[in-house]
């Protein structure tokens, strides 16, 4: 394949909701893919992974309408290329919010689906807005899709659900867009919104890179020949800085390992052969959508997202490596995402949480808790800047529910 210069996306926009609100099908409807390719995805019907699609956005000269190909679907006429944006497809389901909060950590802004043929808020809606709101995404377009399902009454009382909902909430002034993924309805006002709305953030491209690895996967087949292996392959999202083919990079926390009777994580150390963005390979990224990154790793390092989690960037340039954490957390009134209200009560000592931070999770249990502090110590490290929001989650009814946030 001949190494070209493509235009990389410039944005990373998520698609959350409650489960089963259309979220794929709007990906494939503006970007021509489908994200569930996971076999249980495809079984199941549902998103459990993350999933990337970039698409490029055109205006037509004569209509003025915005749309994702060359050729104005209206006039026939051609269009003109506007902008490049990465879609990042994030699971529904309530039992996989850690998933969905990992993706939000490499998200500039979001589309919060909500389907017109069910009552709202969906626990998971309520669950995923509150996450946005944790995590600090405040550009959202609320889009209330599966019009073609109801009536016009039942669309008129759903959409006044809607705004009910978000009064209050971060969302309280996003546009609420009547829409049906299905059939292609409302697609070109849905683009001009977002490029009305979600402004391109500055990037800093001179600081050491940062790259939060989202997935990470063999790209072998069963047989291969030794002679003929890839490199383990890496996905994610770059927070800074600029990555190039033949750097020499380091990945931490790492592998973990045995030593001396004791449990380590050793950082990683490598060499990117390739760079991938839109299926077509780059000499180099920049901050703005998800990318893949080939290395020199043994694939089996990487396979089945055994590094998703991890930090990439310059050998030693990354920041620390945490295996416990003293935080002063601020918890919400309200556990979202449950049917039943619940109120919110004190960590406990001894207490298992659920803790993600930029694309990573673990699990941490509190050993000590003095004033407004609580002392958790990790199953698995993260590696994190002092100044990142860390989200909390609490087992209640066999669910990690989120209940609240803090301050590394």
């Amino acid at each position: 394949m001949v190494i070209k210069e493509p235009i990389q996306p410039e944005i990373s926009i998520g698609l959350i909701g409650h489960v089963d609100h259309g979220k794929t099908t709007l990906v494939s409807r503006l970007s021509g893919k489908w994200t569930d390719t996971h076999s249980e995805e495809v079984k199941k019907g549902i998103t459990i992974r993350l999933g990337y699609a970039d698409t490029d956005f055109y205006s037509c000269g004569k209509c003025k309408k915005y749309c994702t190909s060359k050729t104005c679907p209206e006039c026939k006429g051609e269009c003109k290329f506007v902008r490049k944006v990465s879609f990042i497809d994030a699971p529904g389901h309530e039992t996989l919010m850690a998933t969905m909060l990992s993706g939000a950590a490499i998200m500039d802004a979001a589309l919060l689906l909500i389907a017109a043929n069910e009552p709202c808020p969906q626990p998971q809606t309520r669950e995923h807005l509150m996450a946005l709101d944790v995590i600090g995404i405040k550009d959202i377009i609320i889009i209330q899709n599966k019009i073609d399902l109801v009536s016009e009454e039942e669309a008129v009382e759903n959409y006044n659900q809607i705004k009910e909902f978000i009064k209050g909430t971060i969302a309280e002034k996003a546009p609420i867009i009547p829409m049906s993924a299905q059939h292609n309805v409302n697609v070109d006002i849905l683009i001009d919104e977002i490029q009305k709305r979600f402004k391109t953030p500055k990037r800093d491209l001179k600081k050491s890179p940062l790259m939060f690895i989202a997935r990470s996967f063999d790209v072998n087949k069963p047989g291969t020949k030794i002679e003929k292996l890839s490199g383990g392959v890496l996905g994610g999202a770059l927070k800074q800085g600029i990555l190039k083919i033949k750097d020499k990079i380091e990945i931490k926390p790492g592998i973990k390992k045995e030593k001396e009777g004791k449990i380590i994580w050793e950082p990683i150390k490598t060499e990117i052969s390739s760079l991938i963005t839109g299926n077509e390979k780059v000499k180099q990224v920049t901050p703005g959508g998800s990318f893949g990154l080939s290395t020199l790793l043994d694939p089996s390092i990487v396979k089945t997202d055994s590094l998703t989690g991890n930090v990439l960037g310059y050998p030693n340039k990354l920041p620390n490596t945490f295996e416990e954490l003293k935080l002063e957390p601020k918890l919400l009134k309200r556990v979202v995402g449950t049917k039943k209200e619940l109120k919110v009560e004190p960590i406990k000592k001894e207490e298992t949480l659920m803790l993600n931070v930029n694309s990573s999770v673990t699990v941490g249990k509190v050993i000590d808790i003095s004033k407004n502090k609580i002392h958790v110590k990790l199953k698995m490290p993260i590696c994190a800047d002092k100044g990142d929001r860390i989200t909390i989650s609490r087992l209640l009814e066999s669910r990690f529910r989120l209940i609240g946030y803090a301050i590394i």
